[in-house]
């Protein structure tokens, strides 16, 4: 008989593990490895909480910048420079580097008409890639899968770095995995209870045969995946830390042969609104280590020019620092296209007129749906509008 306890633990798997790609029982691993370098791969890095963009890419000529930001403006003597006008935060010596060798693509601006200033709400459009004024229940990756998976046939598949699965990886009827680690999920598969209630015969009610369906597979990719990390494991010293963790399983998996096409990452909270200097400083530290880091490991494996990696956040914050030493909600932010052999490298654009605001907050220049139509279109040869369900301008990053 099925417990409740056992019924919820059962329900939790399901939920966690609702891609079924015929992939993940391939067991070749030359194969896989040759098969990996034929496709791209995007992995996404999600800055939660709003990532303060102007003191990430810091407009250290602007006078407005620093008589808005008495406390927390940034001196130019202390920051890495990109040109005359624009520098990064001095904690982001991993990105400078990655800049200086040509593999960053700088977009200012980034955001979408009528910005919402609730995470939860922005970071929705932003997965969903809605308009501000709908509600859509499905996400953009998630719509990408539809399109590519079917009739269940081996296409490309996605995996989240997480124990939940964000709104931006489920489609209609395919949805990405999402695994925080490897052998954790193993572990769980291999339950002695949950292995042998797989086998056992479980009548006709619709929800419990999904359920028992999705946990039988669930078993089987469980496994190909932890085999697969295992194949690679990298010499490299990431940073200690969550997100050095989480891109260390990434690259070991890439390098590995996995057929995984979108890998999703997300750190922070970058929700500064009090004391921002410090806290700022550490996340952003912790955000070119460990990226840099990625880029290292992959380029020292050939797989490099497979990949592209961007770096965004749902908002940026507004441009007049608050009374607790941090900075509020804001619109639009900057965002980062990392790879190997960029179309356009360095400042994509230039950043927005400080002095020309709308309710205190930067007005945004490219709508972050062209950054996924550009991705879509070029990187992953997919019609970009059927996914998007409308047409976006081409940015030619890559």
């Amino acid at each position: 008989m099925v417990t409740r306890r056992k019924f919820i633990q059962l329900s939790s798997l399901a939920s966690a593990s609702l891609l079924l790609p015929n992939f993940l029982y391939a067991t070749d691993k030359k194969s896989l490895m040759e098969k990996s370098k034929e496709g791209k791969k995007i992995i996404m890095i999600q800055l939660n909480g709003g990532n303060d963009g102007l003191n990430t890419i810091v407009p250290f000529r602007n006078d407005v910048y620093y008589r808005e930001r008495k406390t927390i403006g940034l001196k130019q003597q202390d920051l890495l420079t990109i040109n005359d006008d624009i520098a990064f935060h001095k904690s982001l010596s991993g990105f400078k580097e990655l800049y200086d060798n040509g593999n960053i693509c700088l977009l200012n601006g980034v955001g979408y008409p009528n910005p919402d200033r609730s995470h939860f709400r922005s970071m929705d459009i932003w997965h969903s890639a809605s308009n501000s004024n709908e509600i859509v229940t499905t996400g953009w990756i998630g719509r990408y899968l539809d399109a590519n998976c079917s009739n269940g046939e081996k296409a490309s598949y996605a995996i989240e770095i997480d124990d939940t699965l964000s709104l931006a990886m489920k489609g209609q009827n395919v949805k990405g995995l999402a695994m925080k680690d490897p052998q954790r999920l193993f572990n769980t598969t291999t339950d002695p209870y949950f292995t042998a209630l797989a086998q056992q015969p479980h009548g006709t009610n619709d929800n419990i045969d999904y359920l028992f369906k999705t946990m039988t597979e669930t078993i089987q990719n469980a496994k190909y995946i932890y085999n697969q990390s295992k194949i690679y494991k990298t010499t490299l010293s990431y940073p200690d830390t969550a997100l050095g963790k989480d891109l260390k399983m990434i690259a070991e998996l890439i390098v590995s042969g996995i057929d995984t096409k979108i890998f999703y990452a997300s750190h922070g909270s970058f929700d500064t609104h009090v004391n921002q200097l410090n806290q700022h400083a550490k996340l952003l530290q912790e955000l070119g280590d460990a990226t840099n880091m990625l880029v290292k490991d992959l380029k020292n494996n050939n797989r490099f020019e497979e990949v592209i990696i961007v770096v965004f956040s749902e908002f940026g914050r507004r441009v007049a620092q608050n009374s607790s030493g941090g900075t509020d909600h804001g619109t639009s932010n900057n965002l980062f296209v990392i790879g190997s052999d960029l179309k356009q490298k360095g400042v994509y654009n230039q950043m927005p007129d400080l002095t020309d605001l709308q309710e205190g907050d930067l007005k945004h220049q490219i709508d972050f749906r062209e950054v996924y139509a550009t991705l879509l279109n070029n990187w992953m040869d997919t019609d970009a509008e059927k996914i998007l369900r409308k047409k976006f301008s081409n940015l030619g990053f890559v």
